[in-house]
C-alpha cells in the first residue's frame, strides 16, 4: 500500500487507546485457526477525501496490514465500493491480499481471476442509467459521476447540501422503479448498478474461498452494514464513526483502525508462532 501521512496527535494528548472490550475481542479472534482480515478502504484504512483519486492508506495501517498478509493461516482482503482498478491504484495492496470491488460485483482471488462481464441487456441498461445521471449532473453544480464496470456513481461531496439532496432525489425518482437497476446510499454518494451485489455477499464469498474459521471486518459507510450483518458469533465487526451500526464494536476514525491492525498483528503473530 502507498500510504498517506498519519495525522499527528495534538501536543500533550494521550496516546490512542482502543476500548478494552475491543482489545479482548482482538485477542480472541487472533487465536482462530484461519483468520480472514477484511477491511473497507475509504474512511477505514484511508481517511475520506474530496477527490477519490487522492485517497491513500495511513502509513501505520498500511504497514500493519502488509505484515498481517505474510502470516501463516491468515488471509487479508479489501472489500470496497470502488472498482478494482481504482482500488488497486489508491490502495497498492499487498500481493497476497484478496480484493472485492464494486460492492461485491467484482472479485480478485489471484492471477487468472475472471473479470466481470455484462450481458447485452445489462450493457444497454447501464447506458440508460448513465444518460439519466448525466442529465442530472448538468443541472447540479458540484456533482459528478464515477464510472464502474457495472454501474455509475453520483458523487455529491463537493455540492451544496440542498443541491446534493435535490440531485439524489431526482436520481432516485428516475431509477428506483426501473427493473434491473440497484441503488445504494453512501456518504455523499448514490451508487447505481445493473448487477445485484453487496459487501455482505463479498464477506461470505471470501470466507468460503479462504476457509476462514473467523473474520474481522471494519467499515465506516452504510454499505458496510451489509458485511457487518453477515458476521457470526466467532467474528468481530468494527464500525468507524458515530453512525448507526450492527457492529459489536466502534472506533471514531481511521487512525484508530491503524491501532486496531497493530494490535491484531501483535496478537496474531503470537498465536501463529507459539508452539502448538
Amino acid at each position: 500500500m502507498t500510504p498517506e501521512a498519519d495525522p499527528a496527535p495534538p501536543r500533550g494528548s494521550a496516546p490512542l487507546t482502543l476500548p478494552p472490550e475491543l482489545l479482548d475481542a482482538v485477542r480472541r479472534v487472533a487465536g482462530t485457526e484461519h483468520l480472514l482480515i477484511a477491511m473497507d478502504f475509504d474512511g477505514t484504512i484511508s481517511p475520506l477525501v474530496d477527490h477519490a483519486g487522492d485517497a491513500r492508506p495511513l502509513p501505520r495501517s498500511a504497514a500493519a496490514f502488509a505484515e498481517l498478509a505474510t502470516l501463516p493461516r491468515t488471509t487479508t482482503a479489501l472489500i470496497s465500493g470502488r472498482a478494482l482498478d481504482s482500488l488497486r491504484a489508491v490502495a497498492s495492496p499487498p500481493a497476497e491480499t484478496l480484493l472485492i470491488g464494486s460492492h461485491g460485483a467484482e472479485a480478485w482471488l489471484g492471477p487468472g481471476s475472471a473479470p466481470l462481464v455484462l450481458d447485452p441487456a445489462q450493457l444497454e441498461l447501464l447506458a440508460e442509467v448513465r444518460s439519466i445521471l448525466e442529465g442530472i449532473v448538468e443541472l447540479a453544480p458540484g456533482t459528478l459521476l464515477e464510472e464502474k464496470p457495472a454501474g455509475v456513481v453520483l458523487h455529491t461531496r463537493l455540492a451544496e447540501d440542498d443541491v446534493a439532496e435535490d440531485a439524489v432525489a431526482a436520481a432516485r425518482a428516475a431509477l428506483q422503479d426501473r427493473e434491473g437497476v440497484h441503488l445504494k446510499n453512501g456518504k455523499r454518494v448514490l451508487e447505481t448498478s445493473v448487477v445485484h451485489a453487496s459487501k455482505g455477499e463479498g464477506v461470505d464469498f471470501l470466507r468460503q474461498a479462504s476457509g476462514a474459521t473467523a473474520v474481522i471486518f471494519a467499515g465506516d459507510d452504510t454499505t458496510d452494514e451489509d458485511a457487518l450483518g453477515r458476521l457470526g458469533p466467532a467474528d468481530v465487526g468494527v464500525k468507524v464513526g458515530l453512525d448507526f451500526t450492527q457492529a459489536q464494536y466502534r472506533v471514531e476514525a481511521p487512525v484508530h483502525i491503524a491501532e486496531l491492525l497493530e494490535a491484531l498483528l501483535r496478537e496474531r503473530r503470537r498465536a501463529v508462532e507459539s508452539p502448538s
